[in-house]
């Protein structure tokens, strides 16, 4: 049975700092990776690895400097592992470590115009996340060291304790302070990512913003979240499209409307009028007789749906337009009809034009 202090060369009233650098100046020196023609490398690695996670261990240590190495992790003491068990189960407790943990998801937000909503386009999105570091490859550990157990909750992820009260001893279980409930402690932190596994990172991905989408709409992109802890997977990224609003048209899910003006002359004769579209302006045959405020809807000309299915219409309201200013001769041939149709209108007044015509006559 070897002796724990040997291993390491420290004496058995070391410090536990003086075996944390004990165990970092051999763990580099004994790796395996450091050591190719050694064939007896490797196990002289996992002898100095489990001579500083009992060491390093308050509890095991004692144990240990008592009894021995045999009787530390069974014999004596399994009995009292077994009962520590089941009184956790009626208190909340648990001996189970965190296992991989899931990283978290990013929110990113992207904007296009109307027309780039209707055709679908890609964009860049900048990201701040967390990935894994390249240098320990996300173990946390510097090169040539690897993780061991914790050395204050022994591997278990949680600290117990136990205390009276007027209804007897209750035990209480709280995540480990040092190891973040993990079960491992590093004991030389990577000087990348300094232990923590991750490191901070921008970058730019391009996002695929399908035809037809609706302001408010998040895109998932699996995977392209925070990287995960302990091997964990990835978060993912949802990329909130606003859609900005458009000048001419109103939109309402796959329909777009809009207003078009139609001159008075048309509107009472018939004729037509050009209409704009997301592919261009269309002319559109208005009827005589044609009443301001009626609605024309165009099929087909709305915006694509995003199941594929063809595309909405488009709403038109006509907006018979009332000419503001008449020359003289415009005046007359209203006036005209007017009296044609038997309609009184107010006496005209005399007007730029009129005055115009004096001037020259």
């Amino acid at each position: 049975m070897p002796d724990y202090y040997e291993v390491l060369g420290i004496s058995p009233q070391a410090t536990p700092d003086e075996i944390k650098r004990a165990y970092r100046r051999l763990a580099r020196e004994l790796h395996p990776d450091a050591n190719r023609d050694d064939p007896g490398a490797a196990d002289k690695f996992k002898e100095v690895t489990r001579a500083y996670e009992v060491l390093s261990d308050p509890q095991k240590r004692q144990r240990y400097d008592a009894f021995g190495d045999e009787r530390i992790d069974a014999g004596a003491f399994a009995d009292f592992g077994g009962i520590s068990d089941l009184f956790a189960s009626f208190f909340g407790g648990s001996t189970r470590r965190r296992g991989p943990t899931r990283g978290a998801d990013i929110l990113a937000e992207v904007q296009v115009s109307l027309a780039e909503a209707a055709a679908g386009i890609e964009r860049e999105v900048e990201l701040e996340t967390l990935i894994e570091c390249s240098q320990c490859g996300g173990t946390g550990s510097a090169e040539g060291t690897f993780p061991v157990r914790c050395s204050d909750c022994g591997g278990t992820g949680e600290m117990r304790e136990v205390r009276r009260s007027v209804f007897g001893s209750v035990m209480t279980a709280t995540t480990c302070a040092r190891c973040g409930g993990s079960g491992q402690e590093v004991v030389d932190p990577c000087r990348s990512c300094g232990g923590r596994g991750r490191v901070r990172s921008v970058e730019t991905l391009n996002v695929r913003v399908p035809a037809g989408i609706e302001d408010g709409t998040q895109l998932r992109v699996t995977g392209r979240g925070e990287a995960g802890m302990r091997g964990g997977r990835a978060g993912d990224l949802y990329v909130v499209v606003r859609v900005q609003a458009h000048e001419v048209f109103r939109r309402a899910g796959a329909d777009l409307g809009c207003e078009v003006a139609v001159p008075m002359t048309i509107a009472a004769l018939g004729g037509h009028v050009d209409v704009p579209t997301l592919d261009g302006d269309e002319p559109l045959e208005v009827p005589a007789g044609t009443q301001s405020g009626e609605v024309v809807r165009l099929k087909g000309r709305g915006m694509p749906r995003l199941d594929g299915r063809g595309r909405g219409d488009l709403v038109v309201l006509l907006k018979v337009e009332t000419p503001g200013e008449l020359d003289a001769e415009q005046a007359e041939l209203l006036e005209r009809l007017a009296a044609l149709r038997n309609e009184h209108i107010a006496p005209r007044t005399e007007g730029f034009f009129d005055r115009i015509k004096q001037a020259f006559s």
